[in-house]
C-alpha cells in the first residue's frame, strides 16, 4: 500500500465517520497523509464536539505518559451518534478507563496481580484446552463463519471462566459485548438507536452482576467476581456503581479486542500467504508474529484525552478543555518508528507498537490478550492446512473498536495427532 500517494483535502478528510470504518476499513490512506503534512490536526465532524487527531507515534507516547496535563475522565473518546445528543450529566460508567489519578492506580490494583506474567501463565493449559476444543469442532468442515465460529468462542469462554460466569450465560457475555461496542450498526441493535441499544445491555450487565456480586459476598471463590466484590478502596467496600462498572470493562475489554486481533490477524495470514507459511515453517515466531498481529490490527481505534491547560503539541497550541483522540492504528504505521510500516512481517523486530497503550492505562490484560493469541496462532500454524476467504469481510460500523463482524472462509484443519 503506498498511502502517502494518496492526497486529501484537510477540509474533506474522514478519519472518524463509523460508516466509513464499515465500508472501507482503516482510514490508513487519510492518516498517512496525516503524518506527513498535518500531524497534529483540528477535526471537526457532525453530531460530535470537535478535536485534535493526534496520528504520530511520539506525540501520543508523550501525551499518554502525562495523565495530569491530558486526564481521562472528561472525555474518554470520540463517539459519533447518528444524531445530535444531549449531553449526559450522569457518565453511564465509571472504571478504570476514564479514572485519573490517583483512583486509577487504587481500581487497578484490585485485581492487577491476576493479570501478571506469573499468573497468566498458570492459565495456559486451560486456554490451550480451550483453543484445542474449538478447533476440534472444525475438523470436519470445510468452511465457517471465522468469527462465529472460531475467533469469538476463546476470549469468551476465558474471560468467563475468570469472571465465574456459568457456561448457559456465556450468550449473554457475546450478546451484550456486541451490543457495547457494536450500538452504532443496525446488526446488533436492540432498540431504536445506538443509544438505547448500549443502554440496555449496560443495565442488563449490571444487574447480572449485582446477583452475582451477592452470591460472592457470601461465598466467595477464587473468581475475578469474587475479588472484586469483596474488594476495598481506601479502607471502605468498593462503591456499587463503579463495581458493576468494573465488571462491565472486564466482559468488554475481556473478549472483544482479542476477538478482533484474532480475526484480523488470520485475515494477515491470508492475505500473505508467504508469512503463513513462514510461521508454519517456524513456529518459534509465534511470539512476535503475535506481536505484528496486534500492531498491523490494532483493535482499538481510538482513546481521548482532555488538556487540563493550556500546552503545546509539536508547536501547536492546545487550549485547556480542548480534546485529543489518538489514532493508536496510525502510530503503528508510523513510518518514522517501523521500518516497511505497511509490510506485514511476522518476525518484525523490533516492534515497539503501542496496541496496548501506554504509559499508567496500558492494557491490564496485555498479558493474557498475548498468551490467548499465541495459543492460538501457534495452534492455527499447527493444524490449519489452509484458509481462503469465501466471501466478502463485514466491518463492524464503529470508529472506536475495528471489528470485524464476519469472515466466511474455506479452510483445512488437521486433528491433533
Amino acid at each position: 500500500m503506498q498511502a502517502e500517494q494518496q492526497q486529501f483535502s484537510l477540509d474533506t478528510i474522514n478519519i472518524i465517520g463509523p460508516d466509513h470504518y464499515a465500508r472501507n476499513g482503516y482510514p490508513h490512506a487519510e492518516w498517512a497523509y496525516l503524518r506527513k503534512h498535518k500531524p497534529v490536526f483540528w477535526c471537526e465532524f457532525p453530531n460530535t464536539d470537535p478535536f485534535w487527531a493526534i496520528t504520530k507515534h511520539a506525540d501520543i507516547v508523550q501525551i499518554s505518559k502525562q495523565p495530569r496535563l491530558f486526564n481521562n475522565s472528561q472525555r474518554l473518546l470520540v463517539f459519533v451518534p447518528d444524531a445530535p445528543a444531549e449531553p449526559d450529566p450522569v457518565p453511564p460508567f465509571r472504571h478504570l478507563l476514564n479514572m485519573d489519578p490517583p483512583d486509577h492506580g487504587d481500581y487497578r490494583s484490585i485485581v492487577s496481580r491476576r493479570f501478571t506474567p506469573r499468573a497468566v501463565r498458570e492459565l495456559q493449559p486451560e486456554i490451550e484446552r480451550i483453543t484445542r476444543e474449538v478447533f476440534d469442532r472444525m475438523v470436519d468442515r470445510t468452511s465457517c463463519d471465522f468469527v462465529i465460529d472460531i475467533s469469538s468462542k476463546i476470549p469468551l469462554a476465558v474471560i468467563a471462566e475468570l469472571l465465574g460466569v456459568p457456561h448457559q450465560d456465556w450468550e449473554k457475555l457475546f450478546r451484550w459485548t456486541n451490543q457495547v461496542i457494536g450500538g452504532n450498526d443496525p446488526e446488533f441493535q436492540d432498540g431504536t438507536n445506538s443509544d438505547e441499544t448500549f443502554d440496555r445491555a449496560r443495565m442488563e450487565l449490571f444487574t447480572y452482576f449485582t446477583d452475582m456480586v451477592a452470591q460472592r459476598m457470601k461465598q466467595p471463590t477464587n473468581d475475578i467476581t469474587s475479588i472484586v466484590a469483596n474488594s476495598q478502596v481506601n479502607g471502605a467496600p468498593m462503591p456499587q456503581f463503579e463495581m458493576l462498572s468494573y465488571y462491565f470493562l472486564l466482559v468488554v475489554a475481556g473478549n472483544e479486542t482479542t476477538r478482533n486481533a484474532t480475526t484480523g490477524g488470520l485475515l494477515a495470514l491470508i492475505e500473505n500467504p508467504e508469512q503463513f507459511q513462514r510461521l508454519k515453517r517456524d513456529p518459534s515466531l509465534v511470539k512476535s508474529a503475535v506481536e505484528e498481529i496486534v500492531r498491523w490490527t490494532s483493535p482499538v481505534i481510538q482513546f481521548s484525552r482532555t488538556a487540563t491547560q493550556d500546552t503545546e503539541i509539536r508547536g501547536q497550541k492546545i487550549k485547556q478543555g480542548e480534546s485529543v483522540c489518538l489514532f493508536y492504528p496510525s502510530a503503528n504505521r508510523d513510518e518514522e518508528v517501523f521500518e516497511s510500516s505497511f509490510r506485514f512481517d511476522v518476525g518484525r523486530n523490533p516492534n515497539p507498537h503501542i496496541a496496548f497503550g501506554i504509559g499508567e492505562h496500558f492494557c491490564l490484560g496485555a498479558n493474557l490478550a498475548r498468551l490467548e493469541l499465541e495459543v492460538i496462532f501457534r495452534q492455527l500454524a499447527e493444524r490449519l492446512e489452509y484458509a481462503e476467504l469465501t466471501g466478502p469481510v463485514e466491518r463492524l460500523r464503529s470508529s472506536f473498536v475495528g471489528g470485524i463482524k464476519h469472515m466466511p472462509i474455506r479452510f483445512e484443519m488437521k486433528p491433533v495427532h
